[in-house]
């Protein structure tokens, strides 16, 4: 690495949205934004550490960038917020060149042009071993309208965005069957490069109906158990109804895995997971089509013990609380 990481450094000073309200911009001890007087700040903050959160072996590092910023953007898209500013601190080990840094920020840089989100700054240091990474993204979603776990309600209809599962199959090919991996391009896809449901996020806050939501980064259980507990309910979800990809069906069956396994406890999708009354899911499902988001109903709300159940063939059962691991051997 350069002296001091000058050179990273200066990454940080790309600039994708010009704003009147950067007050004090890359260059000082730190930067400055004028708030919007009418909106509510969304703070979130996530870590990346090589060989607990990635691996050389199944992602590039421009890949890894682009997944670290992911993962915060996701979080936002379950409060239904707009992003807006970014703060990047990194740990790099003497095993990492300073391309493949420069090619983190690239990945980094090629989400956030997508969202408009601005990186404002950030720190670099040494380490003995194994990179570390850290992003902090703020957000803006209108004041009392964020979306929160703790809406659910006994009633409602329990919904999820997208196919879940496909982020950890994706792992376990690159892992084990790497050579396959242009036979299933969206399981790849789905571990390497994730697409945060922002648009849908947003799109829930404006339809006024107050939906519960949480963002699915440790597994389809892992969340709804989430959303059970902040609200006080039982979610009853529907063995049958889950939403899952044709590719992942066809790899799980060639590899002898049981695709649900990925499904509630793999975790990474990105996807979200809420509820909403029963009485607004019609017009929400007709105001799907219009707009081309995939949104399936899997399940339902009861009152009773704060829990997760799966429905199959009229039987139900406790759906383990255990999702994504990061210090599982995967």
């Amino acid at each position: 690495m350069n002296d001091e990481f000058s050179f990273i450094r200066s990454l940080i000073a790309h600039r994708f949205v010009e704003s009147e309200r950067i007050e004090v911009d890359v260059g000082d001890d730190a930067a400055v934004v004028i708030p919007h007087s009418d909106r509510s700040l969304v703070m979130t903050c996530d870590t990346m550490v090589e060989t607990v959160h990635f691996l050389r072996k199944t992602m590039s590092p421009a890949d890894i960038g682009w997944k670290l910023l992911a993962s915060n953007l996701s979080d936002l898209a379950a409060m239904g917020a707009v992003p807006t500013y970014a703060l990047i601190s990194v740990a790099v080990p003497p095993s990492w060149q300073a391309e493949e840094v420069e090619e983190i920020y690239h990945g980094i840089y090629d989400l956030a042009r997508e969202w408009k989100v601005s990186l404002m700054g950030g720190d670099t240091v040494r380490i003995p071993e194994y990179l570390t990474l850290t992003l902090t993204l703020l957000g803006e979603v209108g004041r009392g309208e964020a979306l929160l776990r703790s809406s659910a309600k006994p009633g409602d209809v329990v919904f999820v965005t997208g196919t879940v599962g496909d982020a950890a199959a994706g792992l376990h090919l690159l892992l084990h069957h790497p050579d396959q991996r242009f036979n299933y391009p969206a399981l790849v896809q789905a571990h390497c490069r994730p697409n945060p449901q922002l648009h849908i996020g947003k799109w829930l806050v404006s339809t006024r109906f107050r939906p519960a939501c949480d963002d699915i980064s440790d597994g389809l259980a892992q969340e709804a158990w989430e959303i059970a507990e902040a609200s006080q309910v039982c979610i009853v979800l529907d063995r049958e109804k889950i939403p899952i990809s044709e590719q992942l069906l066809q790899y799980a069956k060639a590899v002898g895995q049981d695709p649900f396994e990925w499904v509630w406890f793999g975790g990474e999708d990105y996807q979200l997971i809420g509820t909403v009354r029963k009485e607004y899911w019609a017009k929400l499902k007709e105001t799907v089509k219009e707009k081309g988001f995939l949104l399936s109903m899997i399940g339902r709300v009861e009152s009773g013990t704060p829990q997760v159940e799966v429905e199959s063939e009229g039987i139900r059962m406790v759906l383990p609380k255990r999702g994504y691991n990061h210090f599982a051997d995967r």
